[in-house]
């Protein structure tokens, strides 16, 4: 499907734009907290759409789209419950996170734990990072430039798109990432909107959809045995692996960390949370819609790019195929920003505290540039699974629940120790490990029909429940039996809402609809109505 010159141009015009950007921030930075962290200083807007849109990448567009036209419209739960856990968020953990002044979640972990638990998690959230979100980020954006140029090599132009991204990350650092993010997720929403539009044209009549797919596809909530989506899962799985991305994960959490103050910050992520409410009318249902104006595409992945190549007229097209690059830059610029970090906090600051912020600046971009190539190189494994979604959450199923249950334990109970903690995840993984080994094609013949084969046979997002219980009960037993934590472990780090308080009283009053209890309610409103419309 070839491009015409014009969109192109608009195409390349698109990628100059975001290194122009990227270079333009690299010169004003001043230190680390101004590369890492944006110099703490991004106001609401910036935080919100740039958090949007790093997440668009790795659970929206190509594959919610996908998901959509072969499962229905439940995988918008994902969307929905990010709401949830979002008002969560901005309630209970932001004013711990903004408090401490880390860098990063791990070192969070430390002053909440100790040395040990910070290493682990930073570790694991370096593999996901390049594994699953860049590399998931980068298969699916190989798969556009795939569709037009089918000739084209799955690495080569995974390494270009990561170049692009990568380049303007290690240069501009945060800063550049949340401001091109803000330029993307404006680009991707427009464009999203006239999608459905001209899809929903196209097919003639919302209940022409309604008339051609079967009622179980329009319905969010779906039977306990369902193969999507049990309804079990969605109350167990679901928030688990939301809380982990929107809690706990370094990419997310870094454009919080560098907000100006703890109101932007609360705004910023109830912003997010009211963004994705529309996913499931602008990304889910053209995915429903696609059914039947393209019934025999091979693979769902390839419904969004064939929606834009299809549908779109020049111009447009060229508009909508940038801002899809965008979304995918938009996840490929986070987590790069993110695994350098770390990188360059948790380990090298760590073990040699001396080096200058100069060369702490310098080793993250050269750390950024390292990341940007191993992720294009595993961008063929992702390829082995049924679709990108499918790729990315059952991936995460089986790594992050222990990090939700350490997390979730280290602020709500104060005799939570460290020890208890690094055991919850060791337990949680080496089980995760074995039940991934049980599912495998060569074990789970041999087993099935006996309790390990029902029991590895389990929906993953019933695994990640599984592996959030197991792990909570391993912080607890373990926890009895360790010394307790120090009071400096406990006091700015364990909930209590005198701390929440606190936070703003040194803030001037604001009037009710800028009170984030207030826009929590609403939010959650806005929630329920959509579960209770499409229920």
């Amino acid at each position: 499907m070839p491009l015409d010159l014009i969109d192109l141009i608009i195409v390349v015009s698109y990628f100059f734009v975001v290194l122009f950007i990227g270079f333009y921030f690299a010169r004003k930075h001043a230190g680390t907290e101004d590369y890492f962290l944006a110099g703490r200083r991004l106001a609401w807007p910036a935080v919100g759409f740039s958090l949007f849109a790093s997440n668009i990448s790795s659970s929206t567009l190509i594959g919610l789209c996908g998901a959509a036209y072969v499962t229905g419209i439940s995988v918008s739960n994902y969307e929905w419950m990010a709401a949830v856990v979002l008002v969560f968020f901005s309630i209970f953990f932001i004013p711990y996170y903004l408090n401490s002044k880390v860098y990063t979640m791990p070192e969070f972990l430390e002053r909440r734990f100790r040395p040990a638990v910070r290493f682990y998690f930073s570790g694991l959230t370096i593999i996901n990072n390049v594994f699953i979100d860049v590399a998931g980020a980068l298969y699916g954006g190989a798969l556009v430039i795939k569709l037009f140029w089918p000739d084209s090599n799955l690495i080569l132009s995974a390494l270009v798109l990561a170049l692009v991204a990568g380049l303007y990350t290690a240069a501009g650092g945060l800063s550049a990432v949340v401001y091109t993010d803000m330029i993307q997720a404006v680009i991707i929403i427009i464009g999203c909107i006239a999608i459905t539009f001209i899809a929903l044209g196209e097919v003639g009549s919302w209940d022409a959809v309604i008339n051609n797919t079967p009622p179980e596809m329009l319905s969010v909530v779906r039977p306990i045995d369902d193969a999507t989506m049990p309804w079990l899962g969605l109350l167990t799985g679901v928030p688990i692996l939301g809380f982990y991305f929107w809690c706990t994960n370094q990419f997310i959490v870094q454009r919080v960390l560098g907000s100006k103050n703890i109101r932007h910050a609360r705004w910023g992520a109830l912003f997010a949370g009211l963004l994705k409410l529309p996913v499931l009318f602008i990304m889910v249902f053209p995915g429903v819609m696609a059914r039947q104006l393209f019934p025999d595409l091979p693979a769902g992945d390839m419904v969004f790019p064939t929606l834009i190549t299809e549908l779109l007229p020049p111009v447009f097209k060229g508009l909508m195929l940038a801002g899809l690059v965008a979304a995918i830059m938009s996840s490929v610029d986070s987590t790069l920003n993110s695994a350098s970090t770390l990188i360059t906090m948790d380990f090298v600051r760590k073990f040699a505290p001396h080096t200058s912020d100069a060369r702490l600046t310098w080793i993250g971009r050269f750390s950024t540039l390292a990341i940007m190539v191993v992720g294009a190189s595993w961008t063929p494994v992702v390829q082995q699974y049924q679709g990108l979604f499918d790729y990315l959450q059952n991936m995460l199923a089986f790594l992050v629940p222990p990090v939700a249950a350490i997390f979730i334990m280290g602020l709500f109970w104060r005799r939570s120790t460290g020890s208890g903690a690094l055991a919850a995840m060791i337990v949680g993984h080496a089980v995760a490990a074995v039940m991934l080994v049980l599912r495998s094609d060569a074990v789970f013949p041999s087993i099935e029909g006996t309790f390990l084969g029902d029991v590895a046979a389990l929906h993953f997002l019933l695994h990640a429940g599984i592996f959030f219980g197991l792990s909570c009960l391993t912080v607890w037993v373990v926890s009895q039996v360790t010394e307790p934590p120090s009071e400096e472990q406990v006091r700015n780090f364990v909930f209590n809402p005198e701390v929440v308080k606190d936070a703003t009283a040194d803030l001037p009053p604001v009037p009710w609809y800028k009170d984030y209890r207030y826009q929590s309610a609403i939010l959650i409103g806005l929630t329920l109505w959509l579960v209770i419309a499409y229920w």
